[in-house]
């Protein structure tokens, strides 16, 4: 197993953040974080396990559908899509964001981000620029990266991201600071070899005031309760209380698959079509068996099947009952991960589907979707309005923005075209607005928003 999939952050930069007076939170939550990656990625005992029968062991592997990853991957594509749009009130700064959002990826790359994030329950944004570049960078991190060094209810105020870096062909442990001071957020940037030796290189800076009283960074957590580490800053994965469920979709995936296996054709054959003498008295097979040997046995304790030469098993499947336990515990995954108990189920063919459209009487996952998105939300805003501050150092003037907003995609939870209808429906009974339907469906700020609706109702004449 190779170092980043075993990724913990070095005792010699723990060390070193200790020295600066800070405590390490993360030790009290690196047994969970690394428990549900081992879940998340099916590593461990449950999937690779050894078994025996009595005088032989056995290497065994369960089948998976990666159920834990999976309910990560559905929670990031429900919150962050192709159709999220991010916008400001400033024309400059949308123009801007429109260049630079697709080029370093920020939807996929932060699809990417939730992922970790609801598996791990914590990850983090932070915005940098390339000094040699001059380009705008925003770089990722989970939970093993994140040390938090400041925090109260309100959330984390100083953190410590720490990963790993290759400098012509060498890797180093990158450690970044944001530290808040009295001018504004501080970044300090650290490198340590092998050794845990502190070292530098030419071009990189190593502190850098960027004068703004918003940090650099922002946190992403599931809207979930942390039960486990009373006043932790880490958030709690999304299958925390749902472990069991989830090794039940695999365990029975599994005992379909082998019963599938298992339910072959056997074909038995009488000693004398598997070996015959020649004339010699010398014995050599009778019959050459291609690659379906593995099917073909003697018949042994079968001769008293009528003495055929031939004999066929084939057992009959179970596939219905096994559909409907199958069919439970994804139901079960689902209601225990937040989406409902409709939302997972089997297609015609067997195979794993989800709900392409989701019925809006399925309050538990509306009402799940809203949580998770406000907090995604606010990460998102702080992370952009950094990023345009980043951009300065970069030679890109851009004026600072009053708002910054967010639109999330809910199509698939909601009857977009019908909730705007009613809407419409409501401005034109008086009940809403027109700026607070501009607000709702084009994302626009208060003042925009009134100034577009006024500019509206001028040309109706009204």
């Amino acid at each position: 197993m190779t170092k980043e999939a075993t990724y913990t952050i070095p005792g010699h930069v723990r060390g070193y953040i200790e020295k600066l007076g800070y405590e390490v939170p993360s030790d009290q939550m690196e047994p969970y974080i690394r428990k549900w990656m081992g879940l998340y990625r099916a590593e461990g005992s449950f999937w690779d396990y050894k078994d025996d029968d009595g005088t032989r062991s056995y290497e065994m592997h369960r089948r998976t559908i990666r159920p834990f990853k999976r309910v990560c991957v559905e929670w990031s594509s429900l919150i962050l899509g192709d159709k999220t749009t991010i916008g400001t009130s400033e024309k400059a700064c949308n123009d801007y964001l429109d260049a630079l959002l697709p080029r370093i990826g920020f939807i996929s790359n932060g699809q990417a981000l939730i992922q970790r994030a609801f598996a791990l329950g914590t990850a983090c944004w932070a915005a940098w620029f390339d000094s040699r570049t001059g380009k705008v960078q925003v770089r990722r991190y989970d939970a093993r990266m994140i040390i938090p060094l400041t925090w109260d209810d309100d959330g984390i105020q100083e953190i410590a991201l720490c990963t790993r870096v290759t400098v012509k062909g060498k890797v180093y442990d990158q450690l970044q600071l944001h530290l808040l001071g009295d001018d504004g957020y501080v970044i300090i940037n650290l490198y340590f070899d092998d050794r845990g030796e502190q070292v530098s290189f030419d071009g990189v800076i190593d502190r850098l005031e960027t004068h703004s009283q918003e940090p650099w960074f922002a946190v992403i957590k599931p809207a979930l309760d942390n039960d486990l580490v009373d006043m932790s800053p880490y958030g709690v994965s999304v299958y925390k209380d749902a472990v069991d469920a989830l090794k039940s979709v695999d365990m029975v995936y599994d005992a379909m698959m082998t019963e599938v296996d298992l339910g072959k054709l056997r074909i038995f054959l009488s000693d004398q079509m598997f070996e015959v003498e020649d004339e010699n008295g010398e014995t050599k097979p009778a019959i050459p068996f291609g690659r379906s040997d593995a099917t073909i046995y003697r018949q042994g304790y079968f001769e008293s099947e009528g003495g055929k030469p031939i004999y066929e098993y084939a057992p009959a499947l179970r596939s219905d009952a096994q559909s409907h336990v199958y069919r439970i515990s994804l139901q079960t995954m689902g209601d225990l991960c937040g989406f409902g108990l409709d939302y997972f189920d089997i297609d015609s063919s067997g195979g794993l589907r989800t709900a392409t459209e989701v019925s809006a009487d399925n309050s538990q996952l509306m009402r799940n979707l809203r949580n998770h998105e406000k907090g995604i939300q606010t990460a998102v805003e702080t992370i952009i309005r950094a990023v345009l501050q980043a951009s300065s150092y970069v030679g890109v003037d851009l004026p600072e923005p009053k708002q910054v907003t967010v639109q999330f995609d809910d199509s698939i939870v909601q009857d977009t075209p019908a909730e705007k209808a009613q809407d419409m429906a409501e401005v034109a009974a008086g009940l809403m607005q027109r700026w607070e339907y501009r607000m709702k469906w084009y994302g626009e700020d208060e003042a925009k928003a009134k100034e577009m609706a006024g500019a509206e109702a001028m040309d109706l004449g009204e």
